[in-house]
């Protein structure tokens, strides 16, 4: 089970997340140098958000287009059950479904977001239709097509107060 519990983290963590955040490739004495810190501590410091699980990996921005996926859509999925068997199952099964990118739990009227890249309009049907529609835990699904997507500028503040 992941701890969920707030870390402490002072205003140097705080800059070593924004500035990864933006280039988590950016070497150590770069970074160091841009939280104003020696290179080792920002090592020691780098080394102990991940052992703390504040950080917890490093991802490449993937251009799909570049891959012949040029379409993404977010799938709205509502469950006719709720029991958790099936709603577990479920997220198992869509993890594994081909173009999946992401898949969030919510609350709401829907139980779940696909986040899905196709290579056409009609890839994203077949999509649709063979993994979502005809899947007997399945009530409804709603997809909304995503003409762009942008990466918000890093929300890595400390918190009021704090």
């Amino acid at each position: 089970m992941p701890n969920n519990a707030p870390h402490e983290l002072d205003t140097v963590d705080w800059a070593i997340l924004r500035t990864l955040a933006f280039d988590g490739r950016i070497p150590n004495s770069a970074l160091a140098e841009a939280v104003g810190v020696a290179p080792s501590t920002c090592l020691a410091r780098v080394r102990s958000l991940r052992e703390r699980g504040v950080i917890r990996g490093f991802h490449a921005d993937i251009d799909l287009a570049a891959l012949g996926l040029p379409l993404q859509a977010l799938i709205a999925v509502r469950l006719h059950s709720h029991n958790r068997e099936e709603v577990d199952a479920f997220r198992t099964r869509a993890l594994g479904l081909p173009g999946v990118l992401s898949v969030f739990h919510v609350a709401g009227v829907d139980d779940y977001l696909l986040h899905v890249a196709a290579a056409s309009p009609d890839a994203l049907r077949d999509f649709v239709l063979d993994y979502l529609t005809g899947h007997p835990v399945v009530q409804h699904a709603q997809t909304s097509l995503i003409f762009e997507h942008v990466r918000g500028s890093a929300p890595f503040q400390p918190p009021a107060g704090g």
